[in-house]
């Protein structure tokens, strides 16, 4: 690392769980975040602000006025430009040293397998469980992390599947085995804009542990977040026999 480098991550290099090659390991990492919205922005602006090597953004939509009570890569002279882009434009306004892509298209079943092909880890924050069960499978195939966030109301849960790196772990469909018919959105039931940070930021916490090998990933666990309680309880979940995709 030159010495602009070692005084932008000054704070993690004195960290001993990260230091010089936590820091090595970040910059070699390639990272695709599935949306870029409340969850994957700040998730974004983190791991571009760590120094994640590669990130890539997808996301069909343009900016909304409605995006900017939660989405705070946004301003108001973004709205109607492409959220991908945008974000990805301020990643590089963040740390210039980190390689940014930006994908403008949904992500499907037809091209989530080319999209994160050779990332070392994914990132799900989009809104519809046909775009989560086509991320889950993609990852499970390629045996790549995948760290999945949600939120609505005043809850939020994170949780990391590993099923393609590590023998019994569950997927994300061992978690929600198929789309509920009742499933709630944001733009149904509403969402403290302010909860879209908190599990976005946790996202990339969760996502800078896996590449530095820092501490205990929620591999097989989901954190559940209660943000008007002010408190969180962790559940186990176990790979299912039964699983489509992995079992």
């Amino acid at each position: 690392m030159n010495d602009d480098e070692i005084e932008r991550y000054a704070r993690h290099l004195i960290l001993k769980e990260i230091g010089g090659p936590g820091q090595q390991r970040l910059r070699a990492a390639s990272a695709v975040i599935v949306g870029a919205g409340g969850l994957g922005g700040p998730a974004a602006l983190y791991l571009a602000a760590a120094g994640v090597g590669t990130i890539t953004l997808i996301d069909p939509d343009t900016v909304s006025l409605d995006n900017l009570q939660r989405q705070i890569q946004f301003a108001t002279r973004d709205i109607g430009k492409p959220k991908a882009q945008t974000t990805g434009e301020g990643l590089a306004r963040l740390n210039p040293l980190v390689n940014v892509r930006a994908v403008q298209a949904e992500l499907t079943s037809e091209n989530a397998t080319a999209v994160i092909a050779g990332a070392d880890i994914v990132l799900d924050g989009c809104d519809n469980f046909e775009t989560r069960f086509a991320v889950n499978t993609a990852c499970h195939k390629q045996g790549i992390p995948l760290i999945s966030g949600a939120v609505g109301r005043w809850t939020g849960q994170v949780g990391v599947f590993a099923s393609g790196v590590s023998n019994g772990a569950p997927c994300y469909q061992c978690f929600v085995p198929a789309i509920p018919p009742d499933a709630e959105t944001c733009e149904r039931v509403g969402v403290v804009g302010a909860l879209t940070g908190v599990i976005g930021s946790m996202m990339a916490l969760e996502t800078i542990k896996w590449i530095t090998r820092a501490g205990e990933p929620l591999t097989g666990r989901l954190m559940i977040y209660d943000a008007l309680a002010g408190s969180s309880r962790t559940l186990t979940l176990h790979r299912d026999p039964a699983c489509p995709i992995c079992g």
